[in-house]
Parts: C-alpha cells; sequence; structure tokens
C-alpha cells in the first residue's frame, strides 16, 4: 500500500474551469510545454499557488481523483526534491474531479481545498 495522497489539486483560471466543466481540460500553456498536466498534493498546494499564481484573481481548485487516473499519473521530483503528481497522456476530465470551486484561503493563509457538495 502506498503512502502517496490518493487525491490532487489542479489550479485553474475562471476560463480553464469553464473549459474542464465542458468534459474535459488539455492543459495549462505551461502544461502543454511540459507534454503533462500539474498537479499539487494538498501540502504543497498553497506553495504552488503563491510562487505560480501570485497576483492572480479568479482562480479556481480541482480536486483529482488520481485513482481514476490510474497508470496516467506518474510522480515526478520537482520544487525542493517534492514529489509531485503528474497525469501524462491525455486531458482531465471532468469525471475524475471530485470537488471543485473557487479558490479561497482559510484564516492562516492556506489555500482552502474544495468540498464536494
Amino acid at each position: 500500500m502506498s503512502d502517496r495522497p490518493t487525491t490532487a489539486y489542479k489550479v485553474l483560471t475562471a476560463g480553464q474551469m469553464a473549459t474542464l466543466e465542458t468534459g474535459a481540460f488539455d492543459g495549462a500553456p505551461i502544461d502543454l510545454a511540459d507534454g503533462y498536466i500539474h498537479l499539487s498534493t494538498a501540502a504543497q498546494l498553497t506553495e504552488t499557488v503563491d510562487k505560480h499564481f501570485a497576483g492572480q484573481s479568479d482562480l479556481h481548485v480541482a480536486a483529482v481523483d488520481l485513482g481514476a487516473l490510474g497508470d496516467a499519473v506518474t510522480w515526478e521530483e520537482s520544487r525542493g526534491g517534492q514529489l509531485f503528481p503528474h497525469l501524462y497522456g491525455g486531458p482531465l476530465l471532468l469525471e475524475t474531479v471530485v470537488a471543485y470551486g473557487p479558490l479561497t484561503r482559510a484564516d492562516d493563509g492556506s489555500v482552502a481545498l474544495p468540498v464536494a457538495g
């Protein structure tokens, strides 16, 4: 049994979220350039937002069921030697998203995780 999380998170602009809501999202420009869709664990999410989305508003967070993605997810070393989940070989499908909503922050400044309704 792996101790890796079973849920990862994708930060999206409002336009990207609207695209995902139609059923599939091929990736942000950085994802397309790198050849995979960047995801973050819950523990990595706030740092990802602070580093890569600073100053941006109208952002959204999608919680992705990694089990539903199967072997398309590869854990690779990135920022600070941490392992990040990367989705290879296809779009992020809405059917693999278990919750999503506007990006909000908790009182301590951390990004609040979306809650399925």
